[in-house]
């Protein structure tokens, strides 16, 4: 019997890049068991990591950021292929099309903080659109789109501005990761 060796060569940035992608699970790990205000609304402080991600390395490696996060979480947390993970799964989607537009659009007027609200309304819609078509298939639904609105809106806000400090400190440290960044 033969043994086969795979070696498999990585690279410095394969490794800041997992350690993201652990940070992000890490991170949607403490959101899942913080208390809420009002039932799904988060903060999605993970979405900090995605743009950071977005910023530093581009749409490809924060789209495999987010999914990973997703499929990762959900396994460590129990939820894999409940209706929490298609919750989340088709708020990542939607958040990563619409920053995968507005990456696109002049810089000048599109910031992290503008690419977070976007990126945060793009999740309640995805997310809301599941509940109305799948979960919750009444009208009534969109009686909950003002207040998911503002409290993306809030969110987005924050953890834009979040994401601006941090990438900010980035660049005056640029061979700093993340953690150091914070």
């Amino acid at each position: 019997m033969t043994r086969s060796i795979i070696n498999i060569s990585t690279t410095a940035e394969d490794h800041h890049i997992a350690k993201l992608t652990a940070l992000a699970i890490g991170l949607h790990i403490l959101e899942a068991i913080m208390p809420s205000p009002l039932p799904g609304v988060k903060p999605g402080i993970t979405n900090i990591v995605t743009l950071f991600v977005l910023y530093e390395y581009g749409f490809a490696t924060a789209a495999w950021v987010s999914l990973l996060r997703v499929f990762a979480s959900s396994l460590l947390l129990g939820q894999f292929l409940s209706p929490t993970f298609v919750l989340s799964l088709s708020g990542a989607v939607f958040s990563l099309c619409a920053l995968y537009v507005a990456q696109h659009l002049p810089k000048k007027y599109f910031s992290a903080i503008t690419l977070s609200i976007l990126a945060a309304f793009a999740h309640i819609a995805g997310q809301l659109i599941i509940v109305r078509l799948w979960l919750i298939p009444h009208t009534g639904v969109a009686y909950l789109i003002p207040i998911f609105a503002l409290a993306a809106l809030i969110f987005g806000v924050i953890n834009g501005l979040i994401t601006r400090k941090i990438s900010t400190n980035n660049r005056l440290f640029k061979n700093k990761s993340l953690y150091d960044a914070i």
